[in-house]
């Protein structure tokens, strides 16, 4: 009996067999849309002082519900700790945690956001196939590419480090270069062009520096796509040959 009953929810919860199996899907991702919609709306002052308390019981409604989701999960599994150690199975325990840490510390209630990453199921429940293999394609095409990203990110801060080092000693410790990690920290938004307005260089040499770390900036920000790329064209490749 018991047996009986946890294959019939295995194929309700962890499968699209059927129409329950579907609804239970459907009916989820809906859940996870609400609960993420009212971390949104606590977080505006107005509707929260206004609608606060029913935020509240609405929140732990849905923590509920996704607390018995995740032990019917746990219940049903075929391999229950290959399940609980699972990037879904992850994912599933980070979308409850937060409301009952915010219970300690109300600031990290708002982490309840993560939850959103469960609508990741919406490709299984629609079966939007095309995108899955998309998607596959593109993780074993970071996977690969994770070797030439490392060190290139290493020679990246290897640079940033020695350009704000240099800033640092050519500005004289002026505004905003007070310190080498100032400087550092500088260079770093610069070369990633995200800019730092109210801090410039005010010597000649240092204005040169500046120019040239934001050209160099450009050139890499094209690396790593162009890495990722080529990547995933031979994988697109190989599946073509296949």
């Amino acid at each position: 009996m018991a047996k009986s009953v946890r294959s019939k929810l295995r194929n309700i919860i962890f499968t699209t067999n059927g129409r329950t199996a579907y609804l239970f899907d459907v009916w989820l991702l809906i859940f996870i849309l609400l609960s993420c919609l009212l971390v949104f709306l606590e977080s505006v002052p107005s509707i929260h002082a206004e609608y606060g308390l029913v935020l509240y019981i609405l929140e732990w409604f849905f923590t509920i519900a996704f607390t018995i989701e995740y032990i019917l999960r746990i219940y049903s599994a075929k391999n229950r700790l290959k399940y609980m150690t699972s990037w879904w199975g992850i994912i599933d325990v980070l979308a409850i945690l937060p409301t009952f840490i915010g219970i300690f510390n109300p600031n990290l209630a708002y982490l309840r956001q993560i939850r959103v990453l469960r609508l990741i199921r919406v490709f299984r429940v629609f079966k939007l196939k095309k995108y899955v293999t998309g998607g596959n394609i593109m993780m074993i095409a970071l996977s690969n590419s994770r070797p030439k990203i490392i060190s290139f990110v290493l020679f990246v801060v290897l640079v940033a480090t020695v350009l704000g080092s240099v800033m640092y000693v050519i500005e004289g410790q002026g505004p905003g270069f007070e310190t080498i990690p100032d400087s550092i920290y500088w260079s770093i938004i610069t070369l990633t062009t995200v800019g730092y307005g109210n801090v410039v260089p005010a010597t000649i040499l240092g204005k040169m520096i500046a120019t040239f770390i934001m050209i160099l900036g450009y050139g890499i920000i094209a690396v790593p796509t162009g890495i990722v790329s080529a990547e995933m064209a031979k994988q697109k490749h190989d599946k073509t040959e296949d």
